[in-house]
């Protein structure tokens, strides 16, 4: 079974900056794309950035700029360095992991880690 072990966040002031990172734990698990949404209160999740294993990134067009995606190697553990934060980056961040154990494929959450920006 995989497991995602997330850590960063908190709370800045804006402008300021934060970075998280999450890592995958479970046998023979082959990671095809890993990162990061948010979710706020009333709204849909949303991605914020994503990284497949080809090293290939995916942003959201609010943080492009301002947030960089980032992954060992190995391609675990992924980091999200966040710059230039704004009141609106506030939510619960949930890493994410898709990937196959075997040929049984695998959408993983994690719990999520809270990001509030203070204006």
């Amino acid at each position: 079974q995989v497991q995602l072990e997330e850590s960063g966040g908190g709370v800045v002031q804006a402008g300021g900056s934060l970075s998280l990172s999450c890592a995958a734990s479970g046998s023979a698990f082959r990671i095809v794309a890993m990162g990061w949404y948010r979710q706020t209160p009333g709204t849909q999740r949303e991605l914020v950035a994503m990284v497949t294993s080809g090293g290939s990134t995916n942003y959201a067009d609010s943080v492009k700029g301002r947030f960089t995606i980032s992954r060992d190697y190995a391609g675990n553990p992924v980091y999200l360095q966040m710059n230039n934060l704004k009141p609106e980056d506030t939510g619960v961040y949930l890493c994410n992991v898709r990937g196959y154990s075997g040929t049984v494929s695998q959408d993983v959450w994690g719990q999520g880690t809270q990001v509030t920006v203070s204006a």
